[in-house]
C-alpha cells in the first residue's frame, strides 16, 4: 500500500460558495487555483507545489486552536512577511508569536476564515 499524498480536504461550513470565494481572494487556494510552476488551472482542483505535510492528530484539550473546532489548516508559503502585508491590507487579523517560530522548522503566523477556522501560516526555513 503506498499513499501519494493528501486528495482533498473537505469540511462544513454555513456559506460554502462564500467561503470558496474568500479561500480564492485571499489565499490564492481552492478549485481553479493552482501554485506558481505546477502548470494550467483545471475547474475542479488546487495544485500544489510538492513538499512536506505534517499529519498529527493533537490531544482532545490542546489549547493550540479553538475548542469548538476540529482542525487547523496549515498551508506552507513561500513568503510568509508579503503574504501578511496582503492580508492586513484586506483588513485581516493577525496573529504572530515570537516562541510559534523556530530556524529549524520556519516562520508562523496565524489567521481565521470568516466562520473562525484557524489558518496557520507556515514558511519553512530556507533549504
Amino acid at each position: 500500500m503506498a499513499v501519494l499524498g493528501i486528495g482533498g480536504l473537505f469540511f462544513r461550513a454555513q456559506d460554502p460558495d462564500a467561503l470558496n470565494a474568500w479561500y480564492r481572494e485571499h489565499l490564492g487556494i481552492g478549485a481553479g487555483c493552482a501554485a506558481e510552476d505546477t502548470g494550467p488551472v483545471d475547474e475542479w482542483t488546487w495544485k500544489t507545489q510538492a513538499g512536506p505535510v505534517v499529519f498529527a492528530p493533537f490531544k482532545h484539550d490542546t489549547d493550540y486552536f479553538a475548542a469548538d473546532k476540529q482542525f487547523m489548516l496549515n498551508l506552507r508559503v513561500a513568503d510568509l512577511d508579503s503574504m501578511l502585508e496582503q492580508l492586513s491590507t484586506a483588513g485581516i487579523a493577525i496573529e504572530t508569536r515570537a516562541e510559534w517560530n523556530d530556524p529549524s522548522v520556519g516562520k508562523f503566523a496565524r489567521i481565521h476564515d470568516p466562520e473562525g477556522n484557524a489558518i496557520e501560516l507556515w514558511e519553512p526555513p530556507a533549504a
